[in-house]
């Protein structure tokens, strides 16, 4: 019966970081700075709050939208946070974790032949599911540019087909982000456009300078916003996201999301309503760490010989280019790394041919496992060059 199914979906490509997971998982002794989710605990205080609702019998639907005192601390946070103001009753919708958000939009605003722009290198999510609804994902290349889409260069790509563009910032797989200024020029050339913005800012609570911006404070009228609790608060299997549009988008994203998954985990909404309210800081332990753990990882991948490191402004990720001796694709570097020195790392065309070349370190674990993953690195790169 395989012949029947869906061609788009029998074309779609496993996730690239997956497949190299699953290939080195099983060997022993591996140090993984693969992880693409916070080494820490979630807080103690948001896993009571789950265990009352159990107890309390908060186990039944809520609302499509999510309970409203749920959307009421999202829209709370996200002004206090980002200065960005939505209305808790009609523009705000909880989803199941952050990636089903961006399915519900996606469906929602693309029809046959529709062009999306996104940037490459970036994260493999994105482009199956516009593959799905029949649109075409067009890539613009960022690696000239420390890995930052720009004003001009999504201006360059736009054509009467294209309907979306993707700003992931801070960004998966680099850690880079745009400023105030950066995503004002880009506001300023889709102003005039018929073209939606899908601003996926999951990792905004994870930025080490100055505050995270949003481009829905400039382009609020053309922009959906994607969020979350996974990396903020250590809750990826909680999978807790929120969507923030305005109204008149918002009601067609929520009929799409309704005939998904009826609505989230109502356990899970009361832990993320803890998370929102009593937790609105908890990021900052988690960001301090992960900013000594960026700053000593920057200073190794020079030493080993790394040229040209981008410094990360949030997220978790290091994304690094292979030394040019060393001739190997990015899958031959990290498989004969992990094979022979037991050191994962992502291969860099996991995220588009335009990460060829490339691989994604995590610093999402110990300093220990840094330290002895990093030494092993360089004694790869050390006997290969």
């Amino acid at each position: 019966m395989e012949q029947y199914l869906n061609p788009d979906v029998k074309n779609i490509k496993i996730s690239g970081i997956r497949k190299f997971f699953n290939l080195v998982a099983d060997i022993e002794g591996m140090i993984s700075l693969t992880i693409g989710q916070p080494d820490f605990p979630t807080p103690l205080h948001i896993k009571e709050a789950a265990k009352n609702a159990i107890d309390d019998n908060f186990t039944s639907y809520t609302h499509n939208a999510g309970f409203l005192q749920l959307r009421e601390a999202a829209a709370s946070f996200m002004s206090r946070k980002y200065n960005v103001h939505y209305k808790p009753e009609s523009e705000v919708i909880v989803t199941t974790g952050a990636s089903q958000g961006i399915d519900v939009v996606l469906r929602t605003i693309l029809e046959q032949g529709d062009e999306c722009l996104l940037p490459g290198p970036v994260y493999p999510g994105y482009e199956p599911i516009i593959r799905l609804c029949g649109g075409k994902p067009v890539h613009i290349d960022t690696t000239s540019n420390n890995f930052k889409l720009t004003a001009e260069s999504i201006e360059k790509h736009i054509t009467e087909s294209t309907k979306c563009i993707i700003l992931p910032y801070p960004s998966n797989p680099t850690g880079v982000s745009l400023d105030a200024e950066e995503l004002k020029e880009i506001a300023e050339v889709l102003n005039d456009r018929n073209i939606f913005v899908l601003a996926d800012e999951i990792y905004s609570e994870l930025t080490f300078e100055g505050t995270h911006r949003s481009i829905a404070e400039f382009l609020k009228e053309q922009t959906i916003l994607i969020n979350g609790l996974s990396k903020s608060h250590s809750m990826t299997g909680w999978r807790i996201g929120f969507i923030f549009a305005p109204e008149s988008i918002s009601k067609h994203l929520l009929k799409v999301h309704q005939y998904n998954v009826s609505c989230a985990s109502s356990v899970s909404q009361k832990a993320a309503y803890e998370a929102l309210t009593k937790g609105m800081n908890d990021a900052l332990e988690m960001k301090d760490e992960y900013r000594v753990r960026r700053d000593y990882v920057f200073e190794r991948l020079k030493e080993i010989g790394f040229e040209n490191v981008v410094k990360p402004d949030g997220a978790f990720y290091f994304f690094v280019k292979i030394p040019e001796q060393i001739e190997m694709s990015s899958f031959e570097f990290a498989l004969a790394l992990a094979k022979e020195l037991k050191v994962a790392v992502v291969p860099g065309d996991a995220f588009s041919s335009f990460g060829e070349g490339y691989v994604r370190i995590s610093y999402a674990c110990s300093m220990e496992q840094l330290k002895s993953g990093l030494s092993r690195i360089q004694s790869f790169i050390d006997k290969t060059i």
